[in-house]
């Protein structure tokens, strides 16, 4: 990047697995330039300094956040350019537009880019990209797991096997599965090939599961883990899905903010006087919606403090457990209130979970300082970076 230079180069690249559709606008030129590389480090490295060498100032590139991950945006600031990943959900669209090329996407991020039309996305560290990806593992496992235990209790529904003797897999069921006798040899072959794959997937689940323990007592996870799992509903797991996927707490200005990335706030058309709001967005990160709802549901229950949520609370800081038993009365009050007014249970814990999404908020983000000096990570609070520790760097 050359300094005091006032002309800016404006890089699209439209990103896909075997080849990059690359349109570069240089200073002055308007129609721009495009050209095709195949997604091979080698290639991009040439690109790169090739354009370092004709442009007169500085160069800027972006590209869409896909399933092509972070790696293209390091290999290019390896090459001392600066990258961004835009969010193609935010990306303007042209209702009149009938004809999409790779070439012509690439063309439009240059020309948006140049614009500052983009959104741009705050991306992770190498470090938060493996246990983001560590827990995304556990959960594709779960599913898996849930999948083949479907499948075998189906098939012994089929052949007239029905367990009453209490619930499904536990120590008691796994015996009366062991037990089963099947008189045609193909049926047994087929029974056990269902149990042997609930075994393999129940043991993955408990492998991943306990990495995942491992990880949660570790810098710069361990501390917002125990103030999480001060909550009720809020155990290790939950609390390593939150803090893994909202890396960079800071980005988040306000707790409306948070709740409007995670999709959580009600949707709405209106237009003049009229007033239309209707269901959640379901924007943004899934993945934490999900487990803020299952911890949601827990509000329902009694205002005690199991023993449970006691030993979790242990050697915690005094201000935390203050925030999580406010939260613990509040979401509780605020659910049963809901369905006292005539709330559906569904909608009632939504909204129970969008308030939650405010206390986690406040929690963590008092301590942003402390969480982005574990992870070397600039501070950003709401856009705002402190550039005093430079940004991480591929190894």
């Amino acid at each position: 990047m050359k300094e005091n230079s006032t002309e800016i180069t404006y890089i699209g690249i439209d990103a896909h697995k075997k080849d990059h559709k690359v349109c570069i606008l240089y200073p002055g030129d308007e129609k721009g330039k495009e050209v095709t590389i195949n997604n091979h480090r080698s290639e991009i490295k040439r690109l790169m300094k090739k354009i370092k060498k004709q442009a007169p100032g500085e160069v800027r590139v972006c590209y869409e956040a896909g399933p092509c991950g972070f790696i293209l945006q390091r290999q290019i600031e390896e090459e001392g350019v600066s990258c961004v990943m835009i969010a193609p959900s935010l990306i303007p669209v042209k209702p009149g537009e009938r004809i999409k090329t790779d070439r012509r996407d690439a063309r439009k991020l240059a020309d948006y880019f140049k614009a500052g039309l983009l959104t741009e996305i705050t991306p992770p560290t190498r470090r938060e990209e493996s246990v983001r990806d560590l827990c995304r593992c556990r959960e594709a496992a779960k599913k898996s797991q849930t999948r083949s235990r479907h499948q075998l209790s189906k098939f012994l529904l089929r052949r007239g096997y029905v367990y009453r003797e209490g619930r499904a897999w536990t120590q008691r069921h796994h015996r009366w599965l062991n037990g089963l006798k099947f008189e045609d040899e193909i049926e047994r072959q087929v029974f056990e090939e269902y149990l042997a794959e609930v075994e393999h997937s129940t043991d993955r689940v408990k492998s991943l599961e306990a990495k995942v323990e491992q990880v949660s007592k570790e810098v710069p996870y361990a501390e917002p883990v125990g103030w999480l799992r001060c909550f009720r509903g809020i155990d290790t797991i939950t609390a390593m899905t939150i803090l893994s996927e909202l890396y960079g707490i800071g980005r988040f200005p306000s707790a409306r903010h948070l709740m409007a990335y995670l999709g959580l706030v009600a949707s709405e058309d209106s237009s003049g006087e009229k007033q239309r709001r209707g269901r959640i967005t379901k924007t943004g990160n899934q993945r934490v919606r999900r487990v803020l709802v299952e911890s949601a549901w827990h509000q329902r229950n009694r205002l005690t403090t199991s023993p449970v949520l006691k030993k979790r609370r242990e050697g915690q800081p005094k201000w935390v457990i203050d925030v999580a038993e406010k939260a613990k009365k509040r979401l509780h009050h605020r659910y049963w209130w809901l369905v006292n007014q005539g709330k559906t249970t569904n909608v009632a814990v939504v909204a129970v979970a969008r308030e939650m999404v405010g206390f986690i908020w406040s929690v963590l983000y008092t301590q942003v300082d402390v969480i982005s000096d574990a992870v070397d990570r600039p501070v950003d609070r709401g856009g705002v970076v402190d550039n005093k520790k430079p940004l991480p760097t591929a190894p």
